[in-house]
């Protein structure tokens, strides 16, 4: 099991991740880190766990908007895949599992 340290939102992680997948791990880091900016702004600095909601949320919305676009029946159906390569599948399973997490957090009061 490989250990892969990063920052994220002016706070350091490390996440444990199947040997071989730290570079999948790290592309959705860098997916997450483009939210960071504004959710911290949003957050004003009351705490990491909100900072990390807000950006679970931002994700949330970017795929709920995504799957709202209607289907071009002259375009064939898109890769699995985003920009980045990872599969939406996986994308969608991370921000349910935050999503998750930041409810959890709310439910014991660590977030205000």
């Amino acid at each position: 099991m490989a250990q892969v340290t990063f920052t994220l939102a002016n706070k350091s992680h490390t996440v444990a991740t199947r040997d071989g997948e730290e570079p999948q791990l790290l592309a959705l880091v860098e997916r997450l880190q483009k939210h960071a900016p504004a959710a911290m702004r949003a957050s004003a600095g009351t705490s990491s766990e909100r900072t990390l909601l807000l950006i679970a949320l931002m994700l949330a919305d970017e795929l709920s908007e995504r799957e709202k676009l209607p289907a071009s029946p002259s375009q064939p159906e898109p890769e699995p895949a985003v920009e980045s390569g990872i599969p939406v599948e996986l994308l969608e399973e991370l921000a349910e599992r935050l999503e998750a997490v930041a409810a959890a957090l709310e439910d014991d009061g660590h977030v205000a």
